[in-house]
């Protein structure tokens, strides 16, 4: 793509289109090529622009703030948005911009059609793992044939997740993250030798305000900023008591006894209805980063070095006023029955008001984590793949429609995609405000996958034309029933009829009635 070129496909827009358009974005970006420095592959890029190579090992941190925190892929602006940009007239030739959101509307039938296919092989698969279900159990698995499905089903959830552009957060992080103050002022701990599965996954990484009193503003509330997920996914799916009572026995090396005694004490905090057999899934919105922690079902509320002080400071000076009063009638009491009865009950009186302040405290603790997970709860379960399931077409389909109106209006060669994705995320930041890492490879690789972009073997792209593009995926819909994936899973056996009664009862009944 030759600065040529490039200036003739700007001349194809009026000046005043410059920021409804990235193929005009990516055309000056190609112009400053005189000026500009090589980046570490060897293309050249405007001098503005700076490379950092990121070491594969290094975690992002989670805490940081977000000018010290990598650039996420996720696009923060809806679909529709994006297209009624994209297809401004003065961003297309004439009768060309009619043409592009025909094609961009087909584009986003198509990919949501494209998940739903994969919804329906991840529902059958989860079916004999859900907590949820009110639909009677058909066929029966092996351990083997369950083991399968379980890895394939959070394979196939991990992959939607990194579609719809989250980040993972890994247990690891999450425990440095509890070495934080709470944005609730609780001091939480999750157990996490319990689970088999866990995945922690979020997007959208910002802060917002809140308000709270403080010694230094005499009282008055006082505004700060919270660190938060706007997305913060959860999957986990618990350990069996005794696979977890073989592992207390070999890393603790005590016996069956006391480890079956350590594993009950560990799942003690545990809802009675969290059995190992599931797999669980939640979403939630809006969670402060610090207290991530707060989202697993076997979170303890643990009180906090100042409750410790103030309560057991509290608790010695009352008991202790208590004993010196007693000790002051102890010579009464020795001669009067009743009086003794009442220094007695003054002592327990004292242990009991100090216990229920202890209890109190945490229970308060208690209604604070739930009111707050009542709020950012979003969903659970079957209902989380199906928001999982929309957010990762609709990345998918704006990820396509930005690199699309590059490719169709200029001459490309995979030598110029990096400045083709720089001149993308320049064009997001001047028409928008955001600042992203856009994943041009990923959108790519569907268009090539599609038919849309062709390569050949200089590696020039070929891009077919916004009214062809549309006939293309016209013509891929009316074969679509031809291509449908076999859901069959060839896994499990149908069950008789008395195994069925006797495993399903309750729900047989309830299905009768």
């Amino acid at each position: 793509m030759s600065p040529a070129q490039s200036a003739n496909v700007a001349d194809m827009a009026p000046q005043e289109a410059s920021t409804a358009d990235p193929a005009r974005a990516s055309a000056v970006t190609a112009r400053t090529t005189s000026s500009a420095a090589a980046d570490p592959d060897g293309h050249r890029v405007p001098e503005s622009i700076t490379f950092e190579v990121a070491d594969g090992d290094t975690e992002p941190d989670i805490l940081a703030p977000d000018e010290e925190r990598d650039r996420e892929h996720f696009i923060p602006i809806t679909r529709f948005a994006l297209m009624d940009r994209l297809t401004m007239p003065s961003a297309w030739p004439p009768g060309k911009s009619g043409q592009a959101r025909r094609f961009f509307n087909y584009l986003d039938y198509w990919r949501h059609q494209r998940y739903g296919a994969k919804m329906l092989e991840l529902e059958q698969t989860y079916e004999p793992f859900s907590p949820d279900s009110d639909l009677l159990m058909t066929r029966s698995f092996t351990d083997d044939e369950l083991m399968r499905m379980q890895k394939r089903m959070v394979q196939g959830i991990r992959e939607i997740l990194v579609q719809a552009n989250y980040r993972s957060i890994e247990p690891d992080d999450v425990q440095k993250i509890m070495a934080d103050e709470s944005h609730y002022g609780l001091d939480l701990h999750v157990d996490f030798t319990l689970f088999e599965e866990c995945l922690i996954f979020y997007r959208g990484a910002s802060t917002r305000k809140d308000q709270k009193r403080t010694l230094r503003k005499f009282l008055r509330k006082e505004e700060f900023e919270v660190p938060i997920f706007q997305r913060l996914f959860l999957l986990f799916k618990l350990k069996t008591v005794e696979k977890r009572v073989r592992e207390i026995m070999e890393t603790e090396k005590v016996s069956a006894k006391e480890a079956e005694r350590i594993a009950k004490k560990q799942r003690a905090h545990l809802p009675a209805s969290v059995v190992p057999g599931n797999i669980y899934m939640k979403l939630f919105k809006n969670i402060p980063r610090s207290d991530v922690e707060m989202i697993f079902p076997n979170t303890v509320v643990k009180y906090r070095m100042l409750d410790k002080i103030k309560l057991g400071g509290g608790g010695a000076v009352g008991l202790g006023s208590s004993i010196v009063v007693a000790a002051g009638k102890a010579g009464v009491a020795l001669t009067n029955p009743i009086a003794a009865v009442m220094v007695v009950g003054g002592l327990g009186a004292a242990v009991f008001r100090q216990a229920m302040n202890f209890i109190n405290t945490k229970q308060r603790y208690m209604v604070i984590m739930a009111q707050n997970l009542y709020f950012h709860s979003m969903a659970d379960n079957r209902g989380v793949m199906i928001k999982l399931i929309d957010r990762a077409a609709e990345e998918d389909v704006k990820e396509e429609m930005l690199l699309y109106s590059v490719l169709a209006k200029e001459k490309a060669n995979r030598s110029d995609l990096k400045a083709i994705d720089i001149a993308i995320e320049q064009y997001l930041k001047s028409s928008f405000g955001i600042d992203v890492d856009f994943d041009l490879d990923d959108a790519l690789e569907r268009l090539l996958a599609d038919g849309i972009v062709t390569e050949d073997a200089n590696g020039d792209l070929h891009t077919l034309a916004p009214y062809e593009a549309g006939e293309h995926i016209d013509a891929k819909w009316d074969s679509l029933l031809d291509d449908l994936p076999d859901l069959d899973p060839h896994e499990g056996v149908e069950m008789e009829i008395d195994k069925l009664r006797a495993d399903n009862g309750t729900v047989l009944r309830a299905a009768n009635t």
